[in-house]
């Protein structure tokens, strides 16, 4: 879908209310992505079962030390990351100077071992 205009909030929402079939619903998922907007994309992919593109947001929340990146990813995969991966994401957040993640991950690092 060239040009796909992404929809204001509002709209947005009743997209996700109403339902998309999956090959629209990947499609405002990618635009989402190439706007750099991933938080609002994981919704979309999820409804297109988009896995492969699901993965790749959980993999750049662990390189990132993006907590919130990574709880809507797994949740969208169905996932309960590992202690081993709050750890690495929160080594990731160190690193980025993301003080708050290395906090939360680092909790959530003991709450899962």
């Amino acid at each position: 879908m060239p040009d796909l205009k992404l929809p204001d909030p509002l709209a947005r929402r009743h997209l996700m209310e109403g339902g998309l079939d999956p090959q629209k619903a990947r499609a405002y998922g990618e635009a989402y992505l190439a706007a750099g907007r991933e938080i609002e994309a994981v919704d979309f992919l999820a409804m297109a079962d988009a896995k492969e593109a699901l993965i790749a947001l959980r993999t750049a929340a662990i390189e990132r030390g993006d907590v919130f990146l990574m709880r809507s990813a797994c949740g969208a995969l169905g996932e309960e990351p590992t202690s081993a991966t709050w750890s690495q994401l929160a080594e990731a957040a160190v690193a980025a100077g993301r003080e708050r993640d290395v906090e939360t991950a680092r909790r959530l690092a003991k709450a899962t071992a």
